[in-house]
């Protein structure tokens, strides 16, 4: 077996092995790390025919007489091509971590309930302790951000839990996410409760801090390999702006989403210049 050339299009190259079948040439083909496709010649004494015949092919590979000779061996090819739709969940898997994906399994059951009748119990359950006995219930300073209130709430809040929680944890670890995730949990909570009460949930102050920890985390201590693009934090930021003009009548937790972003940049502080 002698390895001919690597190839990203599979059709480009099934061309080129179909047309070389032709000839009496058999040639296999046999995927490669990065989206590559090998060539592989099987009887190495057409090597100079076929590597002479593979120049040709990469100078006009839209050449007609490779296309016909697809039509005609494609009846007695052994390759087969299959289109493979993306897994959905293997998507979802590839840029999360176990603490991140927990998160919003969980959140997506809490809503599950929500859905199916039990709002008031979930949020009997969930909300930021009101100071009148259930401060000693520890968990309610941290599973109000659990709570969501509606279908596009979920969705907004687990989309950027999922794209900056999964950063941060492949990055730095599930340690270093729970950390964040339980510091800015508690601050956003206490900022939120003593200014406009317990009738809040979500995970949007915890995804502020997500947006602070790694904007900062890049602005001061790029060797550190974690960055975040431009326009999301310019959109994160505009929409936490946005949230003090209550638009379309919306009930937006802002002080949740200031105190956490804020929550986020202090740790950034912390971990580039004290924490070397």
């Amino acid at each position: 077996m002698h390895r001919l050339a690597g190839l990203n299009n599979p059709r480009q190259a099934q061309a080129f092995i179909d047309y070389m079948a032709s000839r009496g040439i058999a040639l296999t083909l046999a995927p490669e790390p990065e989206g590559m496709f090998a060539i592989w010649l099987k009887e190495s004494q057409h090597l100079i025919e076929a590597q002479a015949e593979l120049n040709l092919f990469l100078a006009n590979p839209q050449d007609r007489k490779y296309q016909a000779a697809s039509w005609d061996v494609a009846e007695s090819r052994t390759a087969k091509f299959y289109y493979n739709h993306p897994d959905l969940l293997a998507i979802i898997k590839s840029k999360a971590g176990p603490f991140s994906l927990s998160v919003m399994v969980i959140s997506i059951a809490v809503y599950g309930l929500w859905l199916f009748g039990l709002q008031q119990s979930v949020f009997n359950l969930f909300h930021f302790p009101v100071m009148d006995g259930d401060q000693w219930q520890v968990w309610r300073f941290f599973s109000h951000a659990l709570i969501h209130f509606s279908t596009l709430h979920i969705l907004f809040n687990c989309l950027w839990w999922w794209l900056l929680g999964g950063q941060l944890e492949r990055h730095s670890g599930s340690s270093k996410l729970v950390q964040l995730f339980l510091i800015s949990a508690l601050i956003s909570g206490f900022a939120q409760f003593w200014l406009h009460g317990p009738n809040f949930g979500g995970l949007s102050g915890v995804v502020y801090a997500l947006l602070g920890y790694i904007w900062w985390m890049g602005w001061l201590a790029p060797q550190r390999g974690l960055s975040i693009p431009k326009p999301y934090v310019v959109f994160m930021l505009a929409w936490l702006v946005l949230g003090f003009a209550q638009p379309l009548g919306m009930s937006v937790a802002n002080m949740a989403h200031l105190f956490g972003l804020l929550s986020g940049c202090g740790l950034a502080l912390l971990d580039a210049k004290i924490r070397r």
